[in-house]
């Protein structure tokens, strides 16, 4: 008879996981020990995750906290009107704030954008924590390519798009990022904030100060695998092209939620490619 699954990760688990992370070990390493040791793969990559990046942690700057910082920025109603298109919304949550969205990017500007990114794909990074540093681990095994604000005409199109699907300046956004994901690759649970008792936050709070919110945009259908996991809710997209997901990071206490951890499930055939846009409460000059 097959043994179950541990959907619970016990706190000597925990402590191994952070012993096993300040000894060097990469998170990839761990979840595999994990899953020969009979976890669940979910229960195991949350608690990786909130080992690596934390869980609840209170907003960083005073500037965001008011009332009306945390009110979500979506527009409501089953269509928005993002200059140059009409976008669908085809599924909303509430907590954490998520939207899936349709005709966000048609098939000739996916098409073009996974050209524009693949002159330019390096391996994709993550912010150390205790530097700010970027670095590459295998918590993240994509291939990524920045694009500056307005760089070319379609770049310029899209972050004005991204801008007023999102409800924000497009002076407060980060430039695009494309990534490309091949088999076997994968973001392991994440936030996309920077925990401000970080001292590697720092230096990008500085310029802008917090992130709110994500618009993952999809370039391309995936084969198998690669779905955008949220595991706190037990939420799944399927990436399919020209749709986005949309997601916000604040509770409704003004915290940053740790519900909105999400992740990339590994690819299982073909390929993922998708185009990211954060933005940040304040105007950005990174």
């Amino acid at each position: 008879m097959e043994t179950r699954l541990h959907t619970k990760v016990t706190p000597d688990w925990h402590r191994w996981i952070g012993e096993a992370l300040a000894a060097g070990h990469p998170p990839a390493e761990l979840l595999a020990t994990m899953k020969e040791n009979r976890f669940d793969e979910r229960a195991a990559r949350d608690a990786i995750a909130d080992a690596v990046f934390g869980s609840a942690v209170p907003v960083a700057s005073p500037a965001a906290t008011t009332a009306a910082a945390f009110t979500s920025r979506l527009a409501e109603g089953h269509v928005l009107h993002a200059g140059d298109r009409d976008i669908r919304v085809l599924v909303r949550v509430s907590r954490p704030t998520i939207a899936l969205l349709d005709n966000v990017l048609d098939a000739d500007e996916c098409f073009m954008l996974r050209e524009l990114a693949r002159t330019r794909l390096a391996r994709s990074q993550v912010v150390n924590p205790g530097t700010g540093v970027g670095v590459v681990q295998d918590i993240r095994t994509s291939e990524g390519a920045n694009f500056g604000r307005g760089e070319t005409e379609l770049i310029a199109r899209i972050d004005a798009r991204a801008a007023a699907v999102m409800g924000m300046d497009g002076e407060h956004g980060e430039g695009l990022q494309a990534m490309r994901y091949g088999v076997g690759a994968e973001y392991v649970p994440h936030f996309d904030f920077f925990p401000p008792d970080d001292p590697g936050s720092e230096p990008h709070l500085r310029h802008g100060g917090q992130r709110v919110s994500t618009l993952i945009m999809y370039l391309d259908d995936v084969e198998a695998g690669g779905e955008t996991i949220f595991p706190r809710i037990d939420f799944s997209y399927v990436p399919r092209r020209g749709q986005a997901l949309y997601f916000e990071y604040t509770a409704p206490d003004g915290s940053l939620d740790p519900l909105s951890l999400h992740g990339g499930a590994p690819v299982l055939a073909g390929e993922k490619w998708i185009l990211t846009k954060w933005m940040r409460e304040n105007a950005f000059a990174g």
